[in-house]
């Protein structure tokens, strides 16, 4: 069978008497270049070895499967952190896991990672361990965990692995596995974490702050914990980063610099192996696997994001630096998509973490790396900064010409601020004439400039520029189409008064936004640090993080004002803002007031009533009917 073994039927069906990995992890198992599970297990296949897929282990005789691993485990979570799969931003349970078939929510435990290590490591003592994925990556050093409420030590410590891989896996796996193969349990392999009793040192290695000297919740143990951040986003370039070092209780967290990300033809090697590009068959009985819907005609072309957004996980996973595929790589995808049988002519997406980005901000990065402490686009792009977007423009002209395609779409996001900076309008234009599918999403957050400085974003008027240059290409071209613009509340910086300004900016735009994201303080990021310390890491300053429920309610129900359900909690916020000048039914208002007490009639003279109608009894209608029958007989 093409998918790899995920029983032991499976593997006596290849003749394997043993595999070289079992690979466990927390989703269910889907063959698409979009899974983490699926992109790993095919790079070690295509280097030789053996590899079993130990999908959502429920019990000891699920771990069991496939017996001892003759070089290790390999552990992941899942496409995303499994807390952030189990819980919304006010910690309620989801109702559901696009990542389990059916959609059912349960199939896999909170901390998934620290749960399957575990397991793993009582029932195979002497087995080595290596975890990775997402949820490994973003949890690598002491980090604060938002459903724990505290600081909470690497998680390469709670799962008694034996190394973390962190960032994109493909290099660091093939790696190891060579290594183990040659009997080592190697150390020093780059975008690794291990363990040391004794830490190195050097002009090469950077030491910060312990595990316990952050986890200390008073003023100085939250002053170090945005010391640490600063170094570890700084230090996370493949060029210049050095070595890090945190002591967790007597013992050494090494991080060993970052792997080098994948090159053109590197990552087009990846993407040319044999995926499926669906899910297990196992799972068909069980409603199938829900993630795979919006990826299933859906290309990757790019890694990497040098936009970095403070709240964003992506730039610390990933990287900054950008990498691409080819034209014939995206190609070559795109014409096996054609040939599904489900294939309906539409192209559903043709991105990334951020869709218009095909090369590294400015030429130094590949010489000197992303400058640490800066930003490319905000709050005021690098002048060193490049913008081209013809190479991209290139690309979706070619997939458009396929045979078969009726449609490309780009639905994973446009970098608005980037793309205005183009001063050749030609993307522009088929963007919107192309590329569009009704909606585009975009995501200026917010419109605060204070609270857009503290997201890592830039000025609203550019916002403004592109939404007006937007409408008036589309209406040129005689299309309806619409932005659909992210909004986030609560973001550190966040004050009554900018949640207002929002609320305000948006009555001026008609905008009346459905969704609305609370922020989400996960692992790793700079916003969750000033979440949690309440300090900017990058200047070490004090920010004003609105935490409690009331407060984030509030906010949250000033971006969407205009719901009836949300009148009572924006007219709490405008009285305690003093800002009851929005109160009202003038034409500025933002709710009306509460009606004073009185009958229904009254409260709302608007709704006219209707007088009560007469009715008559039964043995008049009966003669009305029989004179009705006789007029119209005669």
């Amino acid at each position: 069978m093409a998918f790899l073994p995920i029983n032991r039927a499976d593997m006596t069906e290849r003749g394997w008497q043993e595999c070289d990995f079992v690979l466990v992890t927390g989703d269910a198992y889907v063959d698409h270049p979009s899974f983490g599970t699926a992109v790993i297990s095919r790079v070690l296949e295509n280097a030789g070895y053996r590899v079993a897929i130990l999908s959502q282990p429920q019990n000891d005789g699920d771990y069991r499967r496939f017996g001892t691993p003759r070089l290790g485990f390999l552990v992941n979570s899942g496409n995303i952190d499994s807390m952030v799969a189990h819980y919304t931003a006010a910690k309620k349970k989801r109702s559901d896991d696009a990542y389990t078939p059916g959609g059912r929510a349960g199939a896999r435990p909170d901390r998934a990672l620290t749960v399957y290590s575990r397991a793993i490591r009582r029932l195979f003592p002497e087995a080595f361990i290596a975890v990775g994925g997402l949820e490994a990556s973003l949890r690598r050093f002491a980090h604060y965990d938002y459903w724990a409420d505290t600081v909470m030590p690497t998680v390469l410590l709670d799962t008694k692995a034996d190394l973390l891989m962190y960032g994109m896996g493909e290099k660091h796996v093939v790696e190891l596995a060579r290594r183990l193969e040659d009997g080592e349990r190697p150390t020093d392999i780059r975008g690794t974490c291990v363990f040391s009793e004794t830490p190195p040192t050097g002009e090469n290695v950077i030491t910060l702050p312990s595990f316990e000297a952050v986890r200390d919740p008073s003023r100085q143990g939250k002053r170090a914990y945005a010391e640490a951040c600063r170094i570890q986003q700084d230090e996370h370039d493949a060029v210049r980063a050095k070595t890090l070092v945190q002591e967790h209780d007597g013992i050494f967290l090494v991080q060993n610099p970052p792997m080098p990300p994948l090159s053109t033809a590197e990552m087009d090697a990846v993407y040319a192996l044999p995926f499926e590009r669906t899910y297990h068959p196992s799972y068909e009985a069980r409603g199938g696997v829900p993630g795979i819907e919006e990826v299933q005609f859906s290309i990757i072309h790019n890694r990497g994001c040098f936009g970095a957004c403070n709240f964003c996980s992506l730039a610390f996973h990933q990287g900054r630096s950008i990498s691409s595929r080819s034209h014939a790589s995206v190609i070559a995808e795109a014409k096996k998509i054609t040939e599904m049988p489900s294939f309906k002519g539409y192209i559903h997406d043709v991105g990334g973490p951020t869709a218009n980005f095909r090369k590294s901000a400015c030429r130094a990065q590949a010489r000197r790396g992303v400058c640490p402490g800066k930003k490319c686009l905000a709050p005021t792009p690098c002048k060193a900064l490049e913008v081209d977007h013809s190479d991209y423009l290139a690309l979706l002209r070619k997939l458009r010409a396929l045979p078969k395609v009726k449609k490309v779409f780009i639905r994973s996001g446009v970098r608005f601020d980037y793309l205005m900076l183009d001063k050749n309008p030609a993307f522009f234009r088929e963007l919107v004439a192309h590329h569009v599918s009704g909606q585009l999403k975009v995501a200026p957050e917010h419109c605060s400039e204070r609270v857009l400085s503290y997201m890592g974003k830039p000025n609203i008027q550019v916002y403004e520029n592109f939404k007006r240059r937007f409408e008036q290409e589309t209406e040129r071209i005689g299309k309806k189409q619409y932005l659909v613009p992210y909004l986030m509340s609560s973001h550190p910086g966040s004050r009554a008064e900018d949640a207002i300004e929002l609320a305000e900016f948006l009555k001026k735009e008609k905008m009346h936004p459905q969704q609305v994201q609370d922020f989400y303080p996960t692992p790793g990021t700079v916003s969750t640090c000033m979440f949690y310390t309440g300090l900017d890491p990058n200047t070490m300053q004090p920010v004003y993080v609105p935490k409690t429920p009331e407060e984030k309610a509030e906010q949250r129900a000033l971006l969407q004002y205009f719901k009836r359900e949300n009148f009572p909690l924006v007219r709490a916020a405008l009285r305690r803002a003093e800002r009851e000048d929005l109160i009202g039914t003038h034409r500025g208002a933002l709710v009306p007031p509460e009606f004073p007490s009185a009958p229904a009639a009254q409260r709302h003279p608007r709704q006219k009533t209707k007088p009560p109608v007469k009715k008559k009894n039964s043995a008049a209608r009966a003669a009305a009917k029989q004179r009705a029958k006789r007029q119209k007989k005669g």
